[in-house]
């Protein structure tokens, strides 16, 4: 489970990567991109905070069960 977990982070950071520079160059236009555009950078900033707080507390609940 760990491991799926830290793989789709990664994989969830390129596809962050790409709606942010997607949003960039839909800026860089000289108009005001679409508000949905917007959602191609948020939606994967949500997974990443979620997946990336998961991951973050991993070594700690860890090591609490390995005392317990």
């Amino acid at each position: 489970m760990n491991s799926l977990i830290r793989t789709s982070h990664r994989w969830i950071s390129i596809a962050f990567t790409l709606g942010v520079i997607g949003y960039i160059v839909a800026m860089s236009g000289g108009k005001q991109p679409p508000a949905w555009m917007g959602l191609f950078a948020l939606v994967p900033l949500i997974l990443l905070l979620v997946s990336g707080l998961y991951l973050f507390a991993l070594p700690y609940v860890l090591k609490g069960r390995r005392k317990g």
